[in-house]
């Protein structure tokens, strides 16, 4: 029983709980003992009833649809109180580019903070995104997202990070770390939660392998960072919903990770039967009691659900409660933080480093003293696009479009040339400025979180822009002697059809509130570009899988991205790990600490990191490692670290990365557990993950 996850009582379940002592200190005040007897003696005073009610949200029937719909709903998400006995509610919101009520700061989306690869800022991002939360009394955060990407069409791809594990696992830990300073995180959605349209109905299927190495590490690390809950997805995992997927729930969350905190369904038609889901280990339903209510006391009376299981739900749910709310759960928080300037200032850093580089030939960027007149135009020039307005919405105080951004910079010493959207205009325009820039792209219209009543967002069946856009670049390049192109959208967009007409091409994703001012600090050369692609960008659609968002069922390899493209031999447009700079980077000198190590033992790679140009800037150093003479398949490399740096004009510095040997086991299906090989292991490190950009230097494992 203790092993798949049901409660644990008194000293026994104060002695395993894994989440550092000073995680509960700073929230409640209450130490990790004090917090436990205080969950065994209410529990132990709870009628049924009062039981129940701590597992179901509690939003009425009349305004259900209207919260749904609306994202600038302005309140919480809430469970009941229980004022007999000092419980107090779950106020949650959604999270994902910021604080969902009130007028937030709205952070650049999922994917351009993926591209970051900066765990430091993403944590001072879950900070702030916290404290406006805590600020408008919500006290779970219903982020960060960590799905994989594993196609490009996802309408939701903005939400998460990137299509690697690894990368995901760090990102999304350090949104958890920095969330919980202040109120409860919650990763999501757990698991393999990769199609919109079908989320519903889909059953994703796998085997264990590809599950527990692909589509569940970086949900693990969010645990293993304290994350207080963990949301249920929608979907089935190989033919059990994933609310009533006790493998998935039990097995994996609650016994091999030790999971202390709760579990919380998606919201809406994320369970389907009372039993199934309590048996399974789900913990909460939200945002009502459809089944965790009536149905749930009537299948315990009737012998069908042991009232230990709810005892251990709710359990759970008072543990997170009593470490993260305080009566005084507001004091000292300053409403004028939330949406202000110290935080638009992060929200703009983050788009700066998130931005990336794709081309720049002739340098073309970044716009300087040469340019006396710029044509702007395009249809996302005077228009503030920061992504899909459902769960991920966020209604901030201001918001800067891009023309603004760029007006503002010039400052009178560039007269800017409004060209528009109109092909004929924009090349008129264009053919008078020194320089042409275009805004163009997807919108929440094109991409994003799917409602069967609303036809907007969605999968995406195309991956390149529309053909109102690329006429429009087409127009421009040939009149323009200098055309920039700066493109908006949550995840990869095929471009062969125009990348060769134009001098630059600048990667905007979602940039979030201050986009505008964070592209005009780029495109002028006051930032220089860091960012790098946290998924591979295709050449067209035939380079993938087949992406059905009808299917009733989809068979999900082992194999995607860039894994998937190194495989078979595949050449991208922009491979994973891709991003320019105004400057260039030298790398030289790998050398690992050791030549062997033992299965339970590390080692260190050294490389030597140098800034060649006349331009300080950062690099984002990627370690990837290879398999020699595995006896199961792998991938060509697999990303197990990186590193940012900031270099001076000249600067050579040496980076250190490490590498665990536990890190590079594989999932045995034979014996259910972890297997590190004692083969050779091929290091590979560079500014991305193409080959000829990586030099190489190997070691070997042996005995534990």
């Amino acid at each position: 029983m203790d092993r798949r996850g049901f409660i644990r009582t008194g000293a026994a379940a104060a002695a395993v709980l894994a989440v550092p002592e000073w995680v509960a200190a700073a929230i409640s005040g209450l130490t990790e003992s004090e917090i436990e007897r205080k969950v065994v003696q209410i529990v132990a005073q709870m009628t049924l009833d009062e039981k129940i009610k701590q597992m179901a949200g509690h939003v009425p029937l009349t305004n259900l649809a209207q919260r749904v719909l609306n994202p600038k709903y302005p309140d919480t998400w809430n469970t009941p109180e229980n004022d007999r006995l000092g419980v107090p509610s779950i106020r949650s919101i959604d999270g994902p580019r910021g604080c969902g009520t009130g007028k937030s700061t709205a952070f650049p989306a999922g994917m351009c903070r993926g591209a970051t690869w900066d765990e430091k800022l993403e944590q001072r991002v879950g900070e702030a995104a916290g404290y406006e939360c805590r600020a408008q009394t919500a006290n779970l955060l219903l982020s960060p997202c960590v799905n994989v990407l594993w196609h490009p069409s996802w309408g939701r791809a903005q939400e998460t990070y990137g299509e690697d594990p690894h990368h995901l696992g760090i990102m999304g830990a350090a949104h958890v770390t920095g969330a919980q300073k202040h109120v409860m995180a919650c990763p999501k959605h757990f698991a393999a939660n990769n199609i919109e349209e079908s989320r519903f109905s889909v059953n994703a299927v796998m085997d264990e392998r590809t599950l527990r190495e692909i589509y569940l590490p970086h949900f693990r690390k969010c645990v293993e960072a304290g994350a207080a809950s963990v949301m249920s997805a929608y979907n089935d995992l190989n033919g059990e919903l994933c609310g009533h997927n006790e493998h998935l729930l039990r097995d994996v969350l609650k016994g091999d990770w030790e999971f202390e905190g709760f579990v919380v369904s998606d919201w809406i038609m994320a369970v389907e039967d009372e039993v199934e889901a309590a048996l399974a280990g789900l913990d909460l339903e939200m945002p009502r009691g459809t089944h965790f209510g009536r149905k749930l006391k009537k299948a315990v009376l009737n012998g069908e659900v042991p009232e230990q299981v709810i005892d251990e739900a709710v359990s759970r749910i008072l543990r997170m409660k009593f470490r993260f709310i305080k009566p005084d759960f507001t004091e000292g928080y300053d409403m004028g933080m939330v949406g202000g300037e110290k935080h638009a200032a992060l929200a703009r850093e983050t788009a700066e480093k998130g931005i990336v580089l794709l081309k720049n030939d002739n340098k073309a960027l970044p716009l300087l003293g040469d340019v006396k007149t710029l044509a702007v135009g395009g249809g996302h020039a005077a228009r503030v696009v920061m992504g899909d307005k459902g769960s991920s919405a966020v209604n901030p105080p201001y918001a800067v479009s891009p023309l603004e951004g760029i007006e503002s910079k010039a400052g009178g010493r560039v007269k800017i040339i409004k060209a528009g959207s109109s092909p004929s205009s924009a090349a008129s325009a264009a053919g008078k400025a020194d320089a042409a820039v275009l805004f163009v792209g997807l919108d929440w219209k094109d991409e994003g979180e799917h409602f069967p009543i609303v036809e907007v967002g969605g999968d995406r069946k195309d991956l390149g822009l529309s053909k109102k856009d690329v006429k429009l670049i087409k127009s421009v390049a040939a009149s323009s002697e200098r055309c920039i192109v700066v493109v908006y959208g949550g995840s990869a967009i095929t471009m062969e059809d125009w990348k060769d007409d134009v001098d630059a091409i600048v990667m905007a994703w979602y940039p979030g509130m201050e986009g505008g001012s964070a592209l005009a600090n780029v495109l002028f050369g006051d930032v220089n570009p860091s960012g790098k692609l946290p998924i591979v960008f295709p050449k067209s659609m035939d380079q993938l899988y087949k992406f059905d968002n009808k299917a009733k069922e989809v068979h999900y390899d082992y194999y995607h991205g860039y894994r998937y493209f190194d495989k078979n031999g595949l050449e991208p447009a922009w491979p994973f790990g891709f991003g320019k700079s105004y400057t260039t980077y030298e790398y030289s000198n790998l050398r690992l600490s050791e030549d062997e190590i033992g299965s339970s033992g590390s080692i260190k790679a050294k490389v030597d990191v140098k800034n060649a140009g006349d331009m300080a800037g950062e690099e984002i150093v990627e370690l990837y490692v290879g398999y020699q003479g595995s006896e199961v398949h792998r991938p060509v490399k697999d990303l197990k670290a990186f590193a940012r740096v900031r270099l001076e004009p000249g600067r050579k510095e040496t980076v250190a990365l490490e590498i665990r040997a536990q890190d590079l086991a594989y999932y045995s299906e034979e014996v259910n557990d972890w297997v590190v090989e004692e083969i050779e292991y091929e290091v590979m490190v560079g500014p991305s993950s193409k080959e000829e950009d990586l030099i190489k230097a190997g070691f070997k494992i042996f005995g534990p």
